[in-house]
């Protein structure tokens, strides 16, 4: 066995002691809903009687339980003990799973602070925690190489101070492919890391705005599966490049059958997390200078595959927009865009 091959039995391994048994309660085939589905009503940025607004993880794990989706993945940060205790309670009762969202530390001062998060997470539950590792797309903050190279050892030095306290308590951290990292960059820096304990979030759909076809990303991610973002994307022309849109699955572009697949069969017990977000399209700005500031290997045929995809794949109708809705519309879309996915097949 070599040593890549050590690291993807371990990180199965780990995965199936980590996470619950769904078909315990029946829920094999049951998504989570990842906590920025909820955009618009997450911490009740809009008042609304019909669509009141979540204060916390235990209004997020009610309503989600409500709507039938099988667990949430959270933002997990500065929770009390007693607050950990009443969601890892609720969650039990309703016999839904828990994933955390958490911050890396970036100095070996933020370990406690990060350690202490970890703790509360797993207290409630949750044996897996997503984590990226820029604030923001790369095309939109990063202007340079050497601030890309920064931003990597940044990187790797948060998950070097994590790891230790991710394998003394047992919990596994899923770095996700966040519009930051194209597929082959995120697997040298989970090789470099080299710990079972840390793995990969995979989304679906980021990596468009990367110039990635999202087969390739799905497979080339696959074998370090921890967690996922499932979503479906819609893409449509722009003069600067092209527009990219979560939408409901399966009115998407994704094959997200071979998508399911390829991660099931690299981890059976991987969970799936809808992250359905309800807003205006993106804008990919893949033919300005700019843009490629931070891709200088990335090869022309990339950007000539995407165009093309564009020309066969992209929406006959203009791409769903939010501007111009009035907030209860936005909350009523953002629902009915869950319910259709949560629905899929």
């Amino acid at each position: 066995m070599n040593r890549r091959q050590f690291l993807q039995q371990s990180t199965a391994g780990a995965a199936a002691l980590a996470l619950p048994d769904l078909r315990a309660f029946g829920q094999e085939s049951r998504m989570g809903v990842v906590v920025h589905s909820y955009a618009h009503r997450w911490m009740g940025k809009t008042p609304s009687t019909r669509f009141p607004g979540f204060t916390n993880a235990l209004d997020l794990l009610e309503h989600c339980h409500k709507i039938n989706a099988g667990g949430i993945q959270t933002v997990v940060n500065n929770w009390s003990e007693d607050f950990a205790h009443s969601v890892r309670d609720r969650r039990e009762k309703l016999g839904m799973y828990l994933e955390g969202s958490i911050g890396m530390p970036k100095k070996p001062d933020d370990v406690a602070t990060f350690e202490r998060d970890v703790l509360r997470a797993k207290e409630a539950g949750a044996r897996i925690l997503r984590t990226v590792c820029s604030g923001g797309r790369r095309y939109e903050i990063l202007h340079a190489q050497a601030e890309f190279d920064q931003m990597r050892k940044a990187a790797l030095t948060s998950l070097q101070l994590a790891e230790p306290v991710l394998r003394k308590h047992g919990v596994r951290l899923a770095v996700e492919n966040h519009k930051d990292w194209r597929a082959t960059e995120l697997v040298e820096m989970l090789k470099s890391i080299s710990s079972e304990w840390i793995g990969a979030t995979i989304d679906f759909g980021n990596n468009m705005a990367l110039l990635e076809d999202p087969t390739h990303v799905v497979q080339t991610l696959a074998p370090y599966a921890v967690s996922t973002h499932v979503k479906d994307m819609a893409v449509e022309r722009y003069a600067d490049g092209f527009l990219l849109s979560e939408v409901p699955l399966g009115q998407g572009v994704l094959n997200l059958p071979d998508l399911f697949a390829t991660c099931r069969k690299a981890n059976p017990t991987v969970t799936f997390n809808l992250e359905m977000i309800t807003r205006d399209p993106l804008e990919i700005p893949c033919l300005k200078p700019d843009y490629w500031s931070t891709m200088g290997t990335v090869p022309g045929s990339d950007l000539a595959n995407i165009l093309r995809y564009l020309d066969r794949k992209g929406q006959p109708n203009p791409l769903p927009r939010m501007a111009g809705l009035n907030p209860e519309q936005k909350l009523a879309i953002e629902e009915q865009n869950i319910l259709t996915c949560l629905a899929y097949k």
